[in-house]
């Protein structure tokens, strides 16, 4: 709530002057927004709120960062002593705390990717920046600030520190920290696991964003860590792992300790003989690979769509919907005026949400955009467009077919795009994947039997409120020519237009789910052949003796390589004997068991093949998750960027969880020491 409060701001209501006067004829005036400086030049109190309801003013930052018990009104229950309250104003604004909460907002707005630098470097000018905006107004509290701005106004002090060179100095220096921070982490944990994924920027450079994920052996949790944008100029499996292994090598991160791999599915990255994940594999057969789940589900999605002409056909009329009304501003205030809710929106072949997005608000508003089509075909001065909304309204949106798809359609991108959300969890593990893609899979084989009844009960709802006949439609049929040959006793199997439309359309997109679901997903079955034994308490309970050998010995082949060895397998069976009588009632998952044995010297091998077992990766959304960093950080006014900067700025904003615990005076140590003139201004 708090962030959401820093990055929004005050709310003032800027139609209101002047308040209702008290018993004093007293009341509040605008003009209170404003401080008058001493030399008559003015300046926003843009923490001043003042609230309509309780006719009181608060300070904003004051409220939000107040620590303990705070003395004053402004504060607590607000100021509503309007005889005095310029007095007040300017006793609490040159106040200690107000000025350490003010510096703290501005802190907290400066982790929010507003840009540094302006059109020009020079203080109190239009259009010089955040950086420089924030020393201007911090002058105004701070009297060591302000005497040194003063002396750089005056043209007394040339080397004042506050330049676009010593913003990427310190810049690089926190960037810094936080990697270090984070390579420290990944070398505490040991074994860890790279998570790839490319995009263009808005310079048409291709950047590779690498994650890294491991468990923190501190606190036994999954985390996973951007560690910078690597520029790639080879965008082939050889390319791209060339890349990474010399990124790795800078990092001073082992090859040999990667246990997993996680890529979407371009033929580069998951390419059997010349992917990255193959060449990975060449070198640490360790590494294993898993593709992103959620790229998986989408194209689930694709080979859906594209299993039969019908479903082709479905979607080609919902993108015709979008784009009749989103072509014309005119055309799109007709679809607001008629439908107040969900919009449609473009669809995309790879971004699935967007279909589910269209679907569901043509599928919940369906008499409304029939309504708005209609309107179109009416009012729209174009005959063409006249002519196509009047044929989507009383063709597509009035066919009771398409209504049945719609109802089928909506069912299936909603159970997918459920999975799909809770799949990009960043702590999300392998065993909770297989269990959601499972009961994915279950879903589809009783939607199966069910789900068509149930489809046709859905539209029929529809139609009857759109005064549609539910019946689906007779199409003419096509007398086809006997050959002379030909049998003529053999009768044709004749489908009626509903079962037709069951068989030919429904069947084929349910059994073509099913199908993709088990080839796509087909590596985590390797996994519950590995690891299934540690997915949970119960699974180490119901093994015998001799099948749990037989497992840890598994285990102990899938990560030998060579003569190295991560786990002992006799070992690790004897260990996992003795934990399963230690261990509480109740179902636990691979980090309770490994959070209950935290401190436990006695069962080193049971914890490495857990933390490897954590270390898999399951989808790559949190290099997703870092382009739109990238897209903030290097925009069109900012496309000339370094990739130096680009790192550290991108480094600050995503670790920025790591910045409190930063230790500020070794920074300022490290920096004061770069060379002899600032070490002498700075002892």
């Amino acid at each position: 709530m708090r962030d959401l409060l820093v990055t929004k701001g005050p709310k003032r209501d800027c139609s209101i002057v002047k308040g209702p006067k008290d018993k004093f004829s007293r009341r509040f005036l605008a003009n209170w927004y404003t401080r008058v400086l001493p030399n008559g030049e003015t300046c926003d109190r843009d923490w001043l709120v003042y609230s309509k309801e309780l006719d009181r003013v608060f300070c904003f930052c004051c409220k939000v960062f107040k620590r303990g018990i705070t003395i004053g009104q402004l504060v607590n229950e607000g100021f509503s002593d309007w005889i005095h309250v310029n007095q007040r104003l300017k006793e609490h604004e040159t106040c200690m705390e107000h000025v350490k909460n003010m510096t703290t907002w501005y802190e907290l707005r400066q982790k929010k990717n507003l840009a540094f630098r302006g059109h020009n470097e020079k203080l109190y000018q239009n259009s010089n920046g955040n950086f420089l905006g924030l020393i201007e107004m911090v002058a105004e509290f701070d009297p060591i600030v302000q005497e040194h701005v003063r002396r750089i106004t005056d043209d007394n002090l040339h080397v004042h520190y506050l330049g676009h060179r010593i913003q990427n100095e310190l810049i690089l220096l926190l960037a810094s920290e936080i990697k270090n921070e984070i390579i420290r982490k990944i070398k505490q944990a040991k074994y860890f696991s790279v998570i790839l994924d490319c995009t263009p920027d808005v310079s048409h450079q291709e950047q590779m964003s690498l994650i890294i994920r491991y468990v923190n052996v501190s606190s036994n949790r999954i985390e996973e860590s951007f560690l910078g944008f690597l520029n790639v100029d080879d965008t082939t499996g050889q390319g791209l792992f060339d890349v990474l292994q010399d990124e790795l090598k800078k990092l001073d991160l082992d090859l040999f300790d990667v246990r997993g791999q996680g890529y979407d599915n371009g033929s580069n990255m998951k390419g059997k003989h010349q992917g990255v994940q193959k060449r990975f594999l060449d070198i640490n057969p360790r590494a294993f690979y898993t593709p992103c789940g959620c790229h998986s589900l989408n194209l689930v999605l694709c080979d859906m769509a594209n299993s039969c002409r019908k479903a082709k056909e479905f979607f080609g009329v919902v993108q015709r919907i979008y784009t009749i009304f989103a072509n014309s501003t005119k055309r799109w205030k007709i679809l607001k005026d008629n439908v107040k809710g969900l919009t449609p929106k473009s669809l995309s072949s790879t971004r699935w949400e967007s279909h589910i997005d269209s679907v569901k608000a043509i599928r919940l508003q369906m008499s409304n955009f029939r309504e708005a089509l209609l309107e179109v075909s009416e009012n729209d001065s174009d005959s063409k467009i006249e002519s196509e909304a009047k044929s989507l309204a009383t063709n597509e949106l009035g066919d009771f077919k398409f209504l049945v798809a719609i109802v089928i359609w909506y069912e299936i991108l909603f159970a997918i795009n459920t999975v799909s959300k809770l799949l990009q969890s960043s702590d999300m593990l392998i065993d909770f994947a297989m269990e959601k893609i499972k009961g994915l899979i279950s879903f589809f084989e009783e939607y199966r039997e069910t789900g068509f009844e149930n489809a046709l009960n859905y539209a029929t709802e529809i139609a009857l409120e759109l005064n549609i006949d539910p019946v689906f439609s007779q199409k003419r049929k096509i007398q086809r020519k006997r050959q002379f040959d030909e049998n003529l006793s053999t009768a044709s199997v004749e489908l009626s237009e509903e079962e037709s439309f069951r068989v030919n359309y429904f069947l084929y997109l349910v059994d073509q789910a099913v199908v993709s679901l088990k080839t796509r997903f087909e590596q985590y079955q390797q996994y519950e052949s590995t690891f299934g034994f540690l997915f949970s308490s119960q699974n180490l309970q119901l093994l015998d003796d001799a099948t749990l050998n037989s497992c840890c010995s598994n285990l102990e082949e899938r990560l030998k390589h060579n003569e190295q060895f991560d786990v002992v397998g006799k070992e690790l069976c004897v260990e996992l004997r003795l934990l399963r009588n230690m261990l509480p009632g109740g179902k636990m998952g691979p980090i309770d068991i490994l959070n209950f044995l935290k401190g436990m010297n006695c069962f080193p091998n049971t914890i490495i093949a857990y933390r490897i077992l954590l270390t898999i990766p399951v989808t790559v959304a949190s290099a997703e998750r870092s382009f739109s960093k990238l897209k903030l950080l290097k925009s069109y006014l900012r496309s000339t960027m370094l990739q130096e900067r680009l790192n550290g700025l991108a480094l600050i904003a995503i670790e920025n969880n790591l910045l409190d615990d930063i230790q500020y005076e070794d920074l300022i140590d490290e920096f004061a020491s770069k060379n002899a003139a600032r070490m002498s201004r700075f002892k």
